[in-house]
């Protein structure tokens, strides 16, 4: 049996809600409409803001499309997940929070849920190329997000040898 954890649900949800049900509905100026954020375009390094209590994200405009979806998705989390002004917060707590966001990221990129159906069998550089293209990241996120995937799966099916192994 596999367990969703609560960043997992969590994504599952949001998507669920908009009808992003497969990598190809999977588009961030499609999202941010959705949600209500505006998007902006500009040559500096990608961030999140809010004014008058509504989100902005910043996105590196010299960023590859894969960047950018990538990009977005950390800062959505910054928008959906935190509080705050990063530049008067203690550096140990502004670090938990792009921790986090990170985490979000290639989750979000790459939904679980989405992975699961996919039947996925092996960890392959095909299979990589073939995850890179359908989620539109880049081949070492891919390959990372593809890692943490495969790893959660070995964990789970570890514990639940174990839990059996017990009685």
């Amino acid at each position: 049996m596999y367990f969703y954890s609560h960043l997992e649900d969590y994504i599952k949800d949001f998507y669920t809600q908009m009808g992003i049900l497969s990598p190809s509905l999977l588009d961030y100026r499609k999202i941010s409409i959705n949600i209500g954020i505006k998007i902006f375009y500009w040559p500096d390094y990608s961030q999140a803001l809010f004014a008058n209590e509504k989100p902005f994200i910043f996105l590196d405009e010299t960023l590859s499309q894969q960047q950018r979806w990538q990009e977005f998705c950390h800062e959505l989390a910054h928008v959906l997940l935190h509080t705050g002004d990063q530049f008067d917060m203690s550096p140990l707590f502004r670090e938990y929070q792009e921790r986090k966001a990170n985490s979000f990221m290639y989750h979000a990129c790459m939904p679980t849920f989405m992975l699961d159906e996919l039947k996925l069998c092996d960890c392959t550089a095909n299979t990589v190329l073939k995850l890179q293209e359908l989620f539109n990241v880049e081949y070492e996120f891919a390959l990372k997000r593809l890692t943490q995937y495969y790893n959660k799966l070995i964990m789970q099916k570890w514990h639940n040898m174990s839990l059996l192994n017990v009685r």
